[in-house]
């Protein structure tokens, strides 16, 4: 699709998913033990035939710029595509001044040079699978000006509360976005996505610097909602948002049903990743696995219930991991108990025997760290 380039945002600064995020922005995270969040809207983009891709970070970017490297296993043609990784000055004035629209700003010069017409924006902490080219060819026969996505939900009371909403009119025009303060039960969450002409995006850009340095592309779009034509389009699907631990947590437990990852995984939209080469996972005389996802190169010797494992894992005789998150290449020793729990990488778990936290606040073990 050749009408549009993508560009990919960081988290804003009111998302911070604790401990993890020290280490590498969000779109970096491991994901169900095989990918990165970021994966998903990289993909989402290529198998709708954007092939030219900006991808924005502020903080930690290493992690994240080893994992994109050239494109290539995103199946970017790289003769006439390119994924571009651009980073935001942080400010050391007050945080609030690094929003999208001063990282846009920084770059504007790169945003105006491409020649596509339109712009498709989504974020890098939100996991969901959408047909852009479909969602773009809606946007230019509504003739509107901005398309938004969004997501309706029942449970906004307890969830999404760090995401905007839309309030719509009986026609789905956007009369307004607002953060959600979970006072209703269904909202439709915005989903950070826009389709909008490359012209249009750049003179909002220019607006929000002028009218406030705090701005941010949610609040401009907002202001200007009453006199543009702004529609929203229904996302259907597996939908979830990294923008806390618990949101984390959860969204990799979820999809270890099966149902649940039917609706985001379908083999004629795949999600592209970087790869590795190892070998399958060992299973020995003893080992125990139920309702868990594990990945490959892993060397499982103990019991695993309900967990997401990452690569190269090991899990010693008698350990027990359950209703847990390990990530790739971490050691849970010989009849340790662990439940509930975040484990990041190259971390050992060997001599505590027993780390146990509420399903509703999972504890965390730091990256490389020996408990």
């Amino acid at each position: 699709m050749s009408r549009a380039f993508g560009i990919v945002t960081s988290s804003a600064n009111h998302i911070k998913v604790e401990g993890m995020q020290d280490y590498r922005p969000i779109g970096a995270f491991s994901f169900l033990g095989r990918y990165r969040v970021i994966d998903f809207p990289i993909s989402n983009m290529s198998n709708s035939g954007i092939d030219r891709i900006q991808v924005y970070t502020r903080k930690n970017p290493r992690s994240l710029a080893e994992h994109l490297g050239t494109g290539r296993h995103y199946n970017i043609n790289s003769k006439r595509g390119k994924l571009q990784l651009l980073f935001s000055e942080n400010s050391s004035a007050n945080d609030f001044y690094n929003t999208d629209i001063n990282a846009f700003w920084e770059n504007i010069e790169i945003i105006e040079r491409m020649h596509q017409p339109y712009v498709v924006i989504a974020p890098n902490y939100m996991v969901y699978t959408q047909n852009f080219e479909t969602l773009l060819q809606t946007h230019i026969d509504s003739g509107a000006d901005i398309t938004l996505l969004y997501h309706k939900v029942n449970n906004a009371r307890d969830a999404y509360l760090n995401c905007d909403v839309l309030n719509l009119n009986k026609q789905k025009g956007v009369e307004s976005i607002e953060k959600n303060r979970g006072n209703t039960k269904e909202r439709n969450i915005f989903m950070d996505t826009y389709i909008m002409s490359k012209d249009l995006f750049v003179s909002l850009i220019r607006k929000a610097k002028k009218l406030s340095s705090m701005y941010t592309l949610p609040q401009i779009v907002n202001i200007e909602a009453s006199e543009l034509d702004v529609r929203g389009v229904a996302h259907r699907g597996y939908f979830a948002t990294i923008t806390d631990f618990k949101s984390y947590f959860d969204a990799n437990l979820a999809l270890i049903d099966f149902k649940q990852a039917t609706d985001l995984f379908d083999p004629e939209w795949p999600i592209y990743t970087r790869t590795t080469d190892s070998c399958p996972t060992q299973y020995f005389d003893g080992a125990s696995v139920k309702n868990s996802v594990v990945s490959n190169g892993c060397l499982i010797e103990g019991t695993i219930e309900n967990s997401v494992i990452g690569r190269g894992c090991e899990i010693k005789k008698g350990a027990v991991v359950r209703n847990s998150v390990v990530l790739a290449n971490s050691v849970i020793g010989k009849d340790v108990h662990i439940e509930n729990q975040v484990i990041d990488k190259w971390a050992q778990v060997i001599h505590a025997k027993e780390i146990i936290a509420d399903p509703e606040k999972p504890g965390y073990v730091k990256r490389d760290d020996t408990v």
